[in-house]
């Protein structure tokens, strides 16, 4: 049975819009015959792609929630990471949450052994429905069924852990030839901020690929993938010409770093097919990209990316975590304020770093 996800208010937009990008500025220019190979006739909306001068929609969101999360051991033993709380929901359900607030309401977890919590979570729990139902407990009874029906949520198993790169590309048959967003489990992004709406709308404008670009101190770019852009009409949205994992310092072409959001045209699993293992003996979605970005006028090539300058929670390692946690409670209506006064309080109390303990 297929589950309906429920109606999901509108957002409050943030400062970043891209509805004034040109397509004739941005767009590649494929060939129709070959394009056709990766486009269905008609996109959700029973429109004849390119009626509306736009790509076909996006309705699929790949999650990749393989890893075995060992920066966050003993915990991660025998519990998946992405089931790890952040106040109390766990991180998992914030990134299926964004991705449904964007419209994706066809959800694809790529999964390994002993995650089978994952499923679990978005299941139905009888029993404990029925004892919360019993006790009258109407607000955690709704908190718990909200996982429920959130979004139509499929499975499959990534069995070598063989990078990013080989996870999405565990995806393809269940993508099929349409674009799709990947979300990665390690960012969470605020809900107040359309990153993926955005991304999405530029994917469909410029009939590529988008990835989420975020400016970062030049100390911190050897943590992240990093861009070479080169300017487009619209400021917050640039042309990606070249791409390097982790570069040195002195390497990195910028400090545009890649975060975890991407919106892909199908031909990236052609790609990846060919990709071969780079750093870590790794399938890497970045090697893939390259290629992608080197190729803007072929069907399905170029590359984009989108500045994002909003709010985003970090959970893939243990300090991060914490503050993502602490970042997200001290924002909710229910905990805010007295977290915030305890903070201050304990902050105020804490001896100067000069001082001995």
């Amino acid at each position: 049975m297929t589950i309906v996800p429920p109606s999901v208010p509108d957002l409050p937009p943030d400062s970043l819009d891209i509805a004034a990008v040109g397509t004739d500025a941005l767009s590649s220019t494929p060939g129709s015959a070959a394009r056709e190979r990766w486009r269905p006739e008609l996109d959700r909306n029973g429109q004849r792609v390119g009626e509306d001068g736009l790509g076909p929609a996006v309705t699929k969101a790949v999650i990749p929630a393989a890893g075995l999360g060992t920066r966050f051991l003993p915990a991660t033993k025998a519990t998946p990471k992405e089931m790890l709380p952040v106040v109390d929901k766990p991180a998992i359900q914030y990134v299926v949450e964004e991705a449904v607030a964007a419209g994706l309401g066809d959800v694809l977890l790529i999964t390994g052994r002993n995650k089978t919590s994952l499923e679990n979570h978005f299941d139905r729990a009888w029993e404990l429905e029925a004892a919360l139902e019993a006790k009258g407990d109407t607000t955690r009874l709704a908190r718990v069924q909200k996982s429920n029906v959130l979004a139509d949520m499929h499975y499959t198993r990534q069995g070598d852990p063989k990078g990013l790169g080989h996870a999405v590309l565990c995806a393809a048959s269940h993508v099929g030839p349409n674009p799709f967003a990947v979300l990665l489990g390690d960012d969470l992004i605020d809900e107040r901020d359309r990153l993926l709406t955005r991304m999405i709308d530029a994917q469909r404008r410029t009939q590529g690929s988008v990835v989420a670009l975020l400016e970062v101190p030049p100390e911190q770019v050897h943590l992240y993938g990093c861009a070479a852009v080169e300017a487009t009409d619209d400021p917050e949205l640039v042309r990606v010409t070249g791409l390097i994992e982790k570069p040195d310092r002195a390497d990195a072409p910028s400090n545009l770093a890649v975060i975890g959001r991407y919106v892909l045209h199908p031909r990236i699993f052609d790609v990846l097919r060919e990709t071969k293992p780079g750093r870590n003996d790794e399938i890497q979605l970045t090697d893939a990209l390259q290629t992608l970005a080197q190729q803007p006028d072929e069907p399905g090539g170029g590359v984009f990316g989108v500045i994002f300058r909003g709010r985003r929670y970090d959970t893939g390692d243990r300090l991060d975590f914490l503050k993502a946690v602490i970042q997200i409670a001290c924002d909710r209506k229910d905990l805010g304020t007295e977290l915030r006064a305890w903070l201050r309080s304990y902050v105020a109390a804490l001896p100067s770093e000069d001082a001995e303990v």
